[in-house]
């Protein structure tokens, strides 16, 4: 599976603004963009010209697939695919962004990271539906459970996220039952759920030219 392999540090310097791709670290000192809150390269220090109107466009539509992990051609297959679909298609797009299982993984604080939850995915960490899945990008849907590998389950990274889960507020749209170690998709996201500052837009603007 094809995936960037580069620092993600200089993802979230080359966008201006924190991406949080390194969990936990995003939130110390050691972040990168707070000691260097410029674009990477030998220009980096450079005053940044205005972007024109495609380059502002584009520059959106990189934010989001670096901070979902999707490369172009599943991003552009999944704005095929809200295009398709009945509603707003930069809402359809963030919902199924929401509703890949990596990103589930993540959002239920089971990984402190969308990467890392990746890695669990891929390496068989969870059951969805009592089977195992280990395709990050799957698409959950309302009514989905997903549950521990009960031979995972006694692994640090699960071990620990279960410990620090009890404190965490998860989205309305996901609930976890801690006695059975069960989460379940019980909504579909909504455009209010998402709080990262992200003008779905422009997207759309974008792969409409």
């Amino acid at each position: 599976m094809a995936r960037n392999t580069g620092s993600v540090c200089r993802l979230c310097r080359r966008e201006g603004i924190k991406l949080f791709l390194k969990g936990e670290r995003c939130e110390t000192a050691k972040c990168a963009i707070e000691k260097r809150a410029y674009a990477p390269g030998q220009h980096g220090q450079g005053r940044r010209g205005k972007f024109s109107e495609y380059g502002t466009q584009l520059r959106e539509k990189q934010k989001v697939k670096r901070i979902y992990g999707v490369l172009e051609k599943p991003f552009r297959n999944y704005f095929a695919v809200a295009d398709r679909k009945k509603g707003i298609t930069g809402e359809n797009l963030l919902e199924t962004l929401e509703l890949r299982f990596d990103n589930v993984i993540f959002r239920l604080g089971l990984a402190p990271s969308r990467s890392a939850a990746r890695q669990m995915v891929r390496h068989g960490h969870f059951y969805i539906n009592g089977k195992k899945v280990d395709v990050p990008s799957y698409i959950l849907k309302q009514g989905d459970t997903i549950k521990s590998n009960p031979r995972k389950t006694e692994k640090a990274p699960i071990k620990k996220a279960l410990e620090t889960m009890k404190n965490r507020t998860l989205p309305h749209w996901l609930a976890y039952d801690f006695e059975n170690k069960q989460a379940l998709v019980q909504a579909i996201p909504v455009r209010d759920d998402i709080t990262i500052p992200i003008q779905e837009q422009l997207i759309v603007e974008l792969y409409s030219r």
